[in-house]
Parts: C-alpha cells; structure tokens; sequence
C-alpha cells in the first residue's frame, strides 16, 4: 500500500481484526456481485469504499424510475442507462482504484460457474430463485463462499455458505428447489426502502470477514430481520444429509 491508500484505509488498519494484513487481503480480493439493484448497490458500494481490489458486477436490467426509492447506486440521470453502468460510475466515483467489470445480461449456469472461478467470495444480491439456485449450484462446486440477502416488504434475511468448510450447508437446504416456496417480487409486494440498505451492508461486512479470515461469520446461520418492529432473530441451519447439492461434498 502507498501512502495515499494508508492514509484512505486507516480506519480499518486501525481494528486490530484486520490491521495491515486483512487490509492488503481487500486490495487483492475479487469479488462476484449478481445484482445491481437493492442490495447489490449497498453492497457494492460499501465493498468499493472499503478497497476490494476487485468487483464484478452482473446485472441485465435497466434503470427505472421505480428503482430511485432505495437502489442508491443509481441516480435520476440514470434513467434507461443499464445499471451495471449506472452503478460503475457510482463505485469508480467512491473509489477510483477499484476496478469494476461489468456484464449485462442475465448470466447462466455456465457463465456462472466460470464467473464464480475466478472469484475470491460471490454476492447473491439476485431477485429470483432460478438465479439463487444456480449460484448455490456453482459456488457447492467451486468451493467458493456464497454470502445470500434477499428482502420484500419488510422482512430480510442474510446468511453465508462457506463451501470451503466440508460442513457447510447450502442455500437449497434452506429452501429445497423441488419445494413450493413461494418468490415474492419488490414489484408486486413492495419493499421498505431502508430494508434493501440494511441486508446490502450486511451482505457487504459478511463478504469482508470472510476475506480478512474474522471469526463470527453468518456460516451455518440465518439471520431474519423483521425490520417493521427492527427484531433480529438468528437461526443455525442443519446441512441436509441427502440435499441434492452438497450431501456429496463432506
């Protein structure tokens, strides 16, 4: 590090559960954000602010207007742009010395599998399940640490699957993807602006502990925010002996 990014990064040298070391593991960090929008702006943006060397970002959407309400990557400007764009400009404004790549379209499994490869840790800031599941899918057999958000109305949820941990559960032992969980949409059932701020930033610190090697991570936990009465509650997860993804990986 030069003097400059000593100086810009010393609040978090400060805290001896980073120092110089965790630090210079941000700097060399590539990171896989899927999701431009609600959490994938926070989320971006507090990893940009914090230094990772590296970002991502895949998104296929365009700004709309009905974004502006808590996708804070995004601005009025933005309008029509794509948001990977949008967003890039966003990030490279917080942090020039980041470099941001940007895809838009909608990644398939395959694409996927490559983009998750060459990442250190990937962000599922996605709004569907067939994205959520594919990522879960890839990351299983990557072996690459899955940090998970979703929010809707009031109600989100942060966990991390750590899959370079042999006892790692998985997002489809959660959710089993032959289940009939139901997917409820920000555009059909509303969101609570800040909520979107909230689950982003934590998705964000998970994704930092985890590069810096910090103890207390969300593996093998699932924290549910009911944000209307702001009521935390924290659940350990089970890994399902016969799950279709990661029984086989112990």
């Amino acid at each position: 590090m030069d003097d400059s990014q000593l100086l810009r990064y010393s609040r978090h040298i400060l805290l001896p559960e980073i120092g110089i070391e965790g630090q210079q593991s941000f700097l060399d960090a590539r990171v896989l954000v899927i999701g431009a929008g609600g959490l994938g702006s926070p989320a971006a943006m507090f990893l940009a602010a914090a230094g990772v060397g590296t970002l991502t970002l895949c998104d296929d959407d365009l700004v709309d207007l009905t974004n502006l309400q808590r996708q804070l990557a995004h601005r009025t400007a933005s309008i029509g742009a794509a948001k990977v764009e949008s967003a890039q400009q966003t990030l490279n404004a917080i942090n020039p010395d980041v470099r941001v790549y940007t895809l838009q379209e909608r990644v398939g499994e395959i694409r996927l599998a490559a983009l998750a490869a060459e990442a250190d840790i990937v962000l599922d800031c996605s709004d569907n399940f067939p994205t959520r599941y594919a990522l879960n899918r890839v990351c299983a057999a990557a072996r690459k640490p899955l940090v998970s958000g979703a929010a809707t109305r009031f109600d989100g949820q942060v966990s991390v699957f750590d899959f370079r941990r042999p006892d790692s559960p998985c997002y489809n032992c959660l959710y089993p993807e032959d289940s009939e969980a139901e997917e409820t949409r920000c555009a059909v059932m509303g969101v609570f602006a800040p909520l979107v701020g909230i689950v982003g930033s934590m998705q964000a610190a998970e994704a930092l502990k985890l590069l810096a090697g910090i103890d207390g991570t969300l593996h093998g936990r699932l924290l549910a925010l009911d944000a209307l009465a702001m009521q935390p509650r924290v659940m350990k997860l089970a890994r399902d002996p016969h799950c279709a993804v990661c029984s086989g990986s112990a």
